[in-house]
């Protein structure tokens, strides 16, 4: 059923289901107002107020064991604290667990090849050392915690407004985190192949039903090679990252680091002037941008 809406020009729209809950822009106006649900206004609507705006400035603060950004608004004022914490005590005792249990499944198969000689010696001598390899491996496996990263209203952490779920422990070949909103709800889906990355670095995200929401990628396919041959080159050859709709040509949105001593970075999505990509998203993913990236 149509949500029928006015602008405050007086501008009468009939919007599809589909924009129930986002900002668009007037045409005429050019004034952004929230496509209202059926009875309700725009303080009702998903997600927080303070997602919704174009640009966001992200600043990562240095000397912090975890991971920690200040997300601005264009003046520079903070409006959101993001953690993705290292959990450093916690990994380096799975680590120690690890090796604490490989070397107990060592030593047992090491006893047994002791009392034994010829072929079954050497059997048990080799797994021993497969043993030992696989204890260590799969405890610390097991101990090691997730990285997941959170989005608070401030830092005091008292409330808690989007969260980034790190879906596998161990992420070889393909990475997936998933966005979810403070009830839980899943927002979408962010992937990457590091396989693809070696050419390109990109990211995929995608909608709950598994259908394309968009693409992120480098800039350049040329400063994407030379960044490989000679890395950032003093900060000269800046990662920046172009966000492209499902089909993968227009642009909807930029991330891009300041040139900077320390990591500024702008997330611009002016260019998606109907809010097609749910900026709770798009913050998520401009963060991953970076803290998945390791830049």
């Amino acid at each position: 059923m149509p949500i029928a809406m006015k602008c405050e020009c007086g501008t009468d729209y009939n919007f599809k289901d589909e924009y129930a809950g986002k900002s668009v822009q007037c045409p005429k106006c050019k004034k952004v107002f929230a496509v209202c649900l059926q009875g309700q206004d725009a303080a009702t609507q998903p997600g927080d107020q303070v997602f919704n705006r174009n640009k966001f400035l992200l600043r990562q603060k240095h000397f912090a064991i975890s991971e920690k950004y200040d997300v601005c608004d264009e003046k520079g004022v903070p409006i959101i604290f993001v953690q993705r914490p290292m959990h450093l005590l916690r990994n380096l005792g799975a680590i120690f667990a690890g090796f604490m249990a490989g070397g107990l499944v060592a030593t047992l198969f090491g006893i047994l090849a002791s009392l034994t000689s010829g072929a079954l010696q050497a059997v048990l001598v080799i797994l021993a050392v497969l043993g030992g390899l696989f204890g260590i491996i799969a405890v610390s496996i097991m101990l090691y915690a997730k990285r997941h990263i959170t989005f608070y209203r401030d830092k005091t952490k008292k409330e808690k407004l989007l969260e980034v779920l790190q879906d596998k422990k161990v992420q070889i070949i393909n990475a997936t985190f998933t966005v979810r909103s403070p009830d839980g709800a899943e927002l979408a889906t962010l992937h990457k192949n590091y396989l693809y990355n070696i050419i390109r670095k990109r990211w995929y995200c995608y909608k709950p039903d598994k259908s394309i929401l968009c693409l992120a990628k480098e800039d350049s396919i040329i400063l994407s090679l030379i960044r490989r041959l000679l890395g950032n080159f003093f900060g000269l050859l800046r990662t920046n990252f172009i966000i492209l709709e499902p089909a993968g040509e227009k642009v909807i949105g930029e991330f891009n680091r300041n040139f900077t001593i320390l990591d500024r970075y702008v997330l611009d999505m002016s260019a998606d002037a109907y809010k097609t990509l749910d900026r709770r998203i798009a913050i998520a993913l401009g963060v991953m941008l970076d803290t998945g990236e390791k830049r």
